[in-house]
């Protein structure tokens, strides 16, 4: 990945900062569902944050100064995300709306969010109570060392569109939908697990849309770099990740979608370059 001169306002980097801001103690099914969203890309952690688990706040961390390396990765994040600003207020404009620039924060170990404490374990994430994408660089390791994806610049510029395309669901008012339907009590399980999957394939696409329209603009993408998308895409799928964890599959837990569908998703927006191809619910926000 060719990287730009553009940079934003909007990152909000507080690794090295000290005063950690709390650790989420859980036990029993409530540690279980945190393991397995470290593997996850996205959606509203707000009902795992704001759960009946103990916070303790005794945990803090000593300011230090950020290695060389550590400052790279924050001058590549803030690349990432001017990008993104630019290319998907390009595409509201086309659209007669305006976009709204998200925050974007990078973390190590816990920092507070508006959806409640935000930790490591649980992976990159957007909270749309405070419109913020949350990022600790530590998941790229675990992306690597226990699902065999492998990590470039790029993989870390997919999972970051990922995130910004819930942010997009915001705005357009998917989001708000989907917590409606959540809420109403009208749903199985197996049917809101659809609708998860379906909020986070069109995440997928939306991470497509952006590498395809930055890249017509910026030509930034270079041989691989779609390649490393769409495997990291495949490891977070929910089939590989219940494979790696339990030795089998449940279709009807799943909540993310299958390897394959992720990296279709990915694709289809990549290739169609086309936001209104973008339907994963079908009829079920109708």
């Amino acid at each position: 990945m060719k990287w730009t001169n553009d940079t934003s306002d909007m990152l909000d980097d507080r690794r090295g900062k000290g005063g950690g801001g709390g650790m989420l103690v859980g036990g029993g099914l409530g540690t279980i569902i945190l393991a397995a969203i470290v593997f996850f890309l996205g959606g509203d952690p707000s009902g795992i944050l704001q759960s009946g688990m103990s916070q303790s706040q005794n945990e803090t961390t000593e300011q230090r100064q950020l290695s060389p390396q550590e400052q790279q990765i924050g001058k590549m994040v803030n690349m990432i995300t001017a990008e993104t600003e630019q290319t998907w207020s390009a595409i509201f404009q086309e659209n007669g709306l305006q976009y709204r620039k998200p925050r974007v924060v990078l973390f190590e170990n816990t920092t507070q969010s508006g959806c409640g404490t935000a930790q490591s374990a649980m992976g990159p994430f957007y909270c749309p109570a405070d419109q913020t994408v949350y990022m600790d660089m530590s998941f790229f390791s675990e992306l690597q060392q226990k699902f065999g994806a492998k990590v470039t610049e790029f993989t870390v510029a997919y999972v970051m569109a990922h995130e910004i395309g819930h942010h997009v669901q915001t705005l357009l008012g998917t989001t708000q939908k989907v917590d409606q339907l959540r809420q109403s009590g009208r749903y199985s399980e197996a049917d809101l697990n659809r609708i998860s999957v379906a909020t986070e394939l069109q995440a997928d696409f939306f991470a497509g849309l952006w590498a395809k329209k930055t890249d017509e603009r910026e030509h930034f993408l270079e041989p691989g770099d779609v390649q490393s998308a769409m495997e990291a895409a495949a490891a977070v799928g929910d089939d590989n990740i219940q494979k790696r964890s339990s030795g089998y599959v449940n279709q009807e837990a799943f909540t993310h979608g299958t390897s394959q569908q992720r990296m279709q998703w990915f694709m289809k927006g990549y290739e169609s370059g086309d936001i209104h191809q973008g339907d994963t619910f079908n009829q079920l926000l109708r």
